[in-house]
């Protein structure tokens, strides 16, 4: 009987020792269990995530255009496991439309939840937006006149006269509501502050449109700058005799005209001499004769007053400047 009490009691502090060995190393194992444990639980728990993904669109029949702005990205709310969602790339599940069968005019597209390649054991659950609209335009292109647009003023009595564009027209590409109302193509401003004379240049068209392309970027302008033309009067300009020896009394012995021609030239043109009649190889005597107009190389006649005078010569011969003119 005390033997196997003896046996027993060696046997225990046996597995008392053995238990007691590397306690540390068992207690680390055991943490380590634990934690995987609940990290394989907490993993598994549901959850969600929101995304933003891109949106491409493909296949659009050839001709046809899409003219307003749709998204380029599509919000998307994905529930799961923890482990799933986090291995989600958003560039991956992008959408991708396919647009074959889509024709002119607006088209509505709905975005359903299996449209997106997720992974099993995640859904889509939320889709903002989740129906696009596409407005879709055939491309058309058709010849339009190019417009000279000019910034500034040419030196003060000078003007822009003339333009000539080569080429006169470019060809227009774009969708058909934006080319078809097209009246002109305009270009960049062609700056003439302060030009006097012709002016070439290379300008590039303006930029409208963004949907809009030309079959040429840029034309070749010419600018002809001349002299403004304008209307001058010319009041109390005396009447001259030329080739008379007489004395003489001249009735009325001034008038008035008004010129046409170049503004600069007219500011600065004397009116003395303007007028004259000619009393070459007449005699003594009364006589109408007509007004004449000593027009300057450029000047036009617009009108004069009076078109005839009377000359009366006196049987006197001229002495003095003084002398023709007599009470």
């Amino acid at each position: 009987m005390q033997l196997a009490t003896l046996k027993q009691r060696i046997a225990f502090d046996d597995l008392k020792k053995r238990l007691m060995r590397n306690v540390g190393l068992r207690l680390l194992a055991f943490a380590i269990a634990v934690g995987f444990w609940i990290f394989v639980n907490a993993g598994e728990r549901g959850s969600v995530i929101q995304l933003t993904v891109p949106i491409s669109y493909r296949q659009l029949a050839p001709g046809l255009v899409i003219v307003n702005r749709p998204p380029d990205f599509v919000k998307i709310e994905v529930t799961g496991t923890r482990t799933l969602l986090s291995l989600l790339d958003p560039e991956r599940i992008a959408l991708r439309l396919n647009l074959n069968g889509v024709v002119n005019g607006q088209a509505d597209i709905r975005i359903l939840p299996t449209m997106f390649n997720t992974p099993r054991g995640t859904t889509v659950t939320r889709i903002s937006p989740d129906q696009i609209t596409l407005d879709v335009d055939h491309i058309m292109s058709r010849d339009v006149p190019v417009h000279l647009t000019t910034q500034g003023k040419p030196s003060s009595g000078y003007t822009v006269s003339n333009v000539d564009i080569k080429p006169a027209t470019v060809t227009v590409i774009g969708p058909s509501r934006a080319v078809l109302p097209l009246t002109q193509v305009n270009t960049e401003p062609f700056d003439v502050e302060g030009l006097t004379n012709d002016a070439d240049r290379t300008i590039d068209l303006a930029d409208t449109d963004s949907a809009i392309r030309y079959g040429a970027e840029r034309v070749d302008a010419h600018v002809d700058v001349s002299e403004v033309i304008a209307d001058r009067e010319f009041r109390s300009v005396g009447v001259d005799v030329q080739n008379c020896d007489y004395r003489f009394r001249l009735e009325p012995h001034s008038g008035s005209v008004t010129l046409r021609g170049p503004i600069l030239k007219l500011k600065t043109l004397d009116k003395k001499g303007l007028l004259f009649v000619d009393a070459k190889d007449l005699e003594p005597g009364s006589h109408e004769l007509p007004v004449q107009v000593n027009l300057p190389d450029g000047i036009q006649l617009v009108h004069e007053t009076p078109d005839k005078v009377k000359l009366r010569m006196y049987h006197t011969r001229k002495m003095t400047t003084a002398d023709e003119h007599p009470s």
